[in-house]
């Protein structure tokens, strides 16, 4: 073998998938490999079509483009792209061109479908292909039934759009019979009761429905010139019109009401109800929960929470964004929360003092996507007296965490749990603990707040968690020394990437060839927001949510915000899809990916988007550690 094709058999054996060649077939497959020169801005090919052949870089740089000149991905030295190596669009579509004076081995078409047709690891690789994909799609297809599409749409229709009126409201002031009037000229089933303080915006304070009318007047008899405020349901739960409209349609099968109140930005919006829903959607996963708040034994609860990996899979196949299914499957995680502490309270009788259950990490920021460990605190009112209510609560959070754990949400490795005696204190000790993790900012500290900064309220008295966040969002407004100290923390978690764009990658052990597309791919984003919001002050926890807060007050340009959120959408999907794979093949989820079951395509975007979090770090670092 002559020295020009050692080198091409040499370079073949050392990429992947080549590498899984026979030494024969790799000596074949070199023989048919063509060398060709592409100066700097010249089209790829000079004639034909760019997927009569599979272009494998060896020198230069390449980008892919659309026909109107969308960036599709740059590759380099030991890309591919070309017949059967990309996802990206309409092939008859794409163009490539040289962006710097580049060299490339090219193998026919009908060459490469020999050899694959021939090893069978090879034709896994390049599975892109029209025939391959289109099965694929058939078998996702065939994985979800219509409820399931029918819940994506739930899932990705704000609750505004199912808005039909403005809101049909009165004052607190009107009687029963001044509102019964308004409903029936007005033709709705229930309306909204406001108190409107002088000079202030009207305050939603009740709701008063139909059913109301008939079991609070009219079977007892009441005078309907009483006032309305006699008979209302006070401070309704309510949904914001941003929202999902599955959130809605949770919120009503956890509070088992038909009607819900609709706000925008604290002001009156209108009114949704289950016709409003069910109109144009179902929703099996709503029904589901609706049955845990209906269940009163853990077997039950367990055997609705063991169906979450099939409906990861089917809203994987139908198409669901990942912050989209975060919110539903977080959803779930809060039902059963919920559950588990009502049934806690039945069987130990009304809690002493007030109390509220607060979920820390990604539960609290509703981006759960499969089960994980459970983070969890109590926070009890200061008239708490560890000697005399101490059982009671402890006993209530291992109810819960038991119920947790024997659900598939395990007990946190890190014991932050309310079942730990810390992690189970009242508001004022919360607010010491605080106020010395971020006065004194030490290793662990940082650790702590990183977790806990991301809380939210899931059962119990919501007042409690607002005064300890205002307490926390007070300490950290305009302390640059904490903030300086948070980015240190948050840096720690880099992208994967190195400084030729290679991905860096686990070496030996279970995982070998592999990076953590969770740890280092998503928290550095999640971490670097949340930078962003307690420099703002900000008491939103979503990671999409601070990232508009980003964007609205200018922290970062309208670009950047948007490169940002494209990022980790992308680095999400890949996660979430790497775990459909999993379960469907029975496996374990986990957060391990190769780049070798990624396409082409896919590689080169990652890339892409992990340079743009190592861009935006590095602007971190630069705002608030000078």
């Amino acid at each position: 073998m002559n020295i020009e094709l050692q080198e091409i058999r040499s370079f073949l054996a050392n990429n992947h998938p080549f590498d899984l060649l026979s030494e024969k077939t790799l000596s074949d497959l070199s023989e048919k490999l063509q060398i060709r020169y592409f100066p700097t801005g010249s089209e790829i090919p000079d004639a034909g079509t760019l997927f009569d052949h599979l272009y494998l870089i060896r020198t230069g740089k390449v980008e892919l483009n659309t026909a109107d000149g969308e960036l599709q991905a740059r590759l380099g030295e030991n890309d591919m792209f070309g017949y059967r190596s990309s996802h990206v669009g309409s092939r008859d579509k794409l163009k490539a061109f040289a962006v710097e004076d580049t060299v490339v081995y090219r193998l026919r078409a009908a060459d490469l479908y020999r050899i694959c047709d021939q090893n069978a690891q090879l034709d896994g690789f390049f599975d892109s292909c029209d025939d391959v994909q289109s099965r694929r799609q058939r078998e996702d297809a065939s994985l979800f039934s219509q409820s399931d599409l029918t819940q994506l749409n739930l899932m990705l229709t704000p609750v505004r759009e199912l808005l039909s009126r403005t809101p049909v409201k009165v004052p607190v002031t009107a009687t029963i019979q001044e509102t019964a009037q308004i409903m029936s000229q007005k033709g709705v089933s229930s309306i909204l009761i406001y108190h409107e303080p002088e000079r202030r915006e009207q305050k939603l304070i009740g709701i008063v429905t139909d059913r109301d009318l008939r079991n609070r007047v009219i079977a007892r008899g009441l005078d309907l010139n009483d006032r309305i405020s006699e008979i209302m349901t006070e401070n309704p739960a309510t949904v914001n019109s941003s929202d999902f409209a599955f959130k809605a349609q949770l919120q009503m099968a956890r509070y088992n009401v038909h009607h819900m109140p609709v706000m925008a930005n604290n002001r009156l919006a209108g009114m949704i109800t289950t016709t409003d829903l069910t109109r144009q959607y179902t929703c099996s996963t709503v029904d589901i929960i609706g049955d845990i708040y209906k269940h009163t034994d853990i077997d039950r609860i367990k055997a609705v929470t063991a169906k979450i990996p099939e409906l990861l899979v089917n809203l994987v196949a139908a198409g669901a964004t990942a912050m989209g299914l975060g919110h539903l499957i977080t959803s779930i995680t809060d039902a059963v929360t919920t559950r588990l502490l009502q049934l806690a309270e039945e069987r130990l009788g009304p809690a002493p003092v007030a109390y509220a259950w607060v979920a820390a990490g990604s539960q609290a920021r509703e981006e759960q996507i499969a089960k994980t460990d459970q983070d969890n605190i109590l926070i009890l009112a200061d008239d708490y007296i560890p000697k005399e209510h101490n059982k009671y609560f402890r006993l209530l959070a291992g109810h819960v965490c038991d119920g947790l754990n024997d659900c598939g949400y395990i007990y946190c490795p890190g014991d932050m749990m309310a079942t730990n005696y810390d992690w189970r204190q009242p508001l004022k000790v919360w607010k010491k603990n605080f106020s010395q993790w971020i006065d004194r900012p030490e290793p662990e500290a940082l650790m702590l707040t990183s977790v806990f900064f991301d809380l939210r309220c899931i059962y119990g008295n919501r007042s409690l968690f607002q005064d300890l966040r205002d307490h926390v969002l007070g300490k950290t407004r305009d302390n640059s020394i904490f903030l300086a100290h948070m980015t240190m923390n948050a840096l720690s978690r880099q992208p994967p990437l190195g400084f030729f764009r290679n991905f860096i990658l686990i070496k030996g052990g279970e995982h070998d060839h592999t990076f953590d597309i969770k740890l280092n791919g998503i928290v550095p984003i999640v971490d670097l927001v949340r930078v962003y919001a307690l420099a703002q002050c900000s008491s939103a926890i979503n990671t999409l949510d601070r990232l508009d807060l980003m964007e609205s007050s200018n922290s970062i340009s309208k670009d950047s915000a948007g490169e940002l959120h494209d990022a980790l959408e992308f680095i999400s999907k890949l996660r979430i899809q790497h775990q459909a794979r999993q379960v469907k093949a029975g496996k374990e989820m986990d957060n391990f990916v190769s780049p070798d079951n990624l396409s082409l395509v896919d590689r080169n975007r990652l890339k892409d988007a992990f340079l743009v979090v190592r861009n935006m770090q590095s602007v971190m670092k630069y705002r608030y550690q000078r």
